[in-house]
C-alpha cells in the first residue's frame, strides 16, 4: 500500500500514525519489533450540511462510491445559493451510514453532464485515486451525441486547452496551454448526428465539449460551443458511461457502468426512427 510522504506528514499530525502505542518522530527508523500502526480514515468534520436527495449509486464500498449524477446537479457548490448539489445528497448519505467524512469528488463533471462520478471518502482514498487519474489508470469513457458525420472511425484529438480568449467562463483551443488529448471511437451514424464513444487520456475543463467543436463536430445541444443548429436539444449531449478503477488498499480492478441518461436515450430512439 503506497502513502505519499505528504500523506504520512498529514496522519501524523493528526496522531493517525503510532509507533508502539506512541506520536512517533519521522526521523526515527523502526527497529524489528517495534509496532507500527495507521488510521488511514479517521473521523472527521463533515464541511457540508445534509440534504436528502435522490441518488442512484452503481457502487460503494469503504473508501469510494460512484454515483449516476442526474444533468442539471451541481457536483458540489461553487456559490453559497447552491445548496443542492451531489455533495450535500452525499453529505446526508454518509451521515445516515455513520460516516463521518468530508465529501471528496476524485473528478470533474459538467453540471449538464449525466453518469458517473467518483467520490472518495477520505484523504488515503482520495489521495489513490487522485494518483490513478493522473497516471492514466483510473478510466473514463463518455458517450456523446455530436452534430455531423464524423469522417474518422476512430482516433485521437491532440490540442492544447487553455482560457477562451473571449470569455473567461470557456475553454478553446490555445497553442502553448495545456495538453490536452481525447481518444474517439465512432458507435453509431445517425441523420446528421454521429455517436461516439470517448476517453479522457488528459482531465481539462470543457475538454470534450472543446475538442469536438474544434474537429468541427460540436455536441448536439452544446450552444456554448456552436452546437444546436443540427438539433434542438435541451443541453450538451454528453454521458459519463463507464469509469475503470483500482480499489486504494486492495488494487482490485473495479469496473462500474451508468445507463444512458434517459434524455438521450429518448434523443437517440427518436432519430433512429427518422
Amino acid at each position: 500500500m503506497q502513502i505519499s510522504r505528504r500523506m504520512v506528514q498529514r496522519l501524523t499530525r493528526a496522531r493517525g500514525i503510532m509507533l508502539n502505542g506512541k506520536p512517533p518522530f519521522l526521523a526515527r527508523k523502526a527497529r524489528s519489533g517495534d509496532k507500527v500502526s495507521a488510521k488511514v480514515a479517521a473521523p472527521e468534520e463533515p464541511t457540508l450540511p445534509a440534504v436528502e436527495l435522490p441518488l442512484r449509486i452503481l457502487y460503494e464500498d469503504g473508501d469510494l462510491i460512484v454515483v449516476d449524477k442526474a444533468s442539471g446537479m451541481l457536483v458540489h457548490p461553487t456559490a453559497e445559493h447552491h445548496t443542492r448539489t451531489l455533495a450535500h445528497g452525499l453529505a446526508h448519505h454518509f451521515a445516515r451510514s455513520g460516516l463521518d467524512a468530508k465529501v471528496r469528488p476524485v473528478h470533474r463533471v459538467d453540471r449538464d453532464t449525466s453518469g458517473a462520478v467518483v467520490i472518495a471518502k477520505s484523504a488515503f482514498a482520495h489521495q489513490h485515486l487522485d494518483r490513478q487519474l493522473r497516471e492514466g489508470r483510473l478510466e473514463r469513457s463518455y458517450l456523446a451525441l455530436v452534430e455531423g458525420q464524423v469522417a474518422d472511425e476512430e482516433g485521437t484529438i491532440d490540442a492544447p486547452i487553455g482560457k477562451s480568449r473571449s470569455n473567461p467562463n470557456l475553454r478553446a483551443v490555445v497553442k502553448g496551454a495545456q495538453e490536452a488529448r481525447t481518444h474517439f471511437k465512432v458507435l453509431e451514424r445517425l441523420d446528421a448526428v454521429t455517436t461516439v464513444a470517448l476517453t479522457l487520456a488528459t482531465g481539462r475543463t470543457h475538454q470534450i465539449r472543446v475538442h469536438m467543436a474544434h474537429v468541427g463536430h460540436p455536441l448536439v445541444g452544446d450552444r456554448a460551443y456552436g452546437g444546436g443548429k443540427v438539433i434542438r436539444f435541451p443541453r450538451p449531449a454528453l454521458h459519463s458511461q463507464r469509469i475503470s478503477l483500482e480499489q486504494p488498499r486492495s488494487g482490485e480492478q473495479i469496473n462500474v457502468e451508468a445507463r444512458v441518461a434517459e434524455d438521450i436515450h429518448a434523443l437517440l430512439d427518436r432519430l433512429r426512427t427518422r
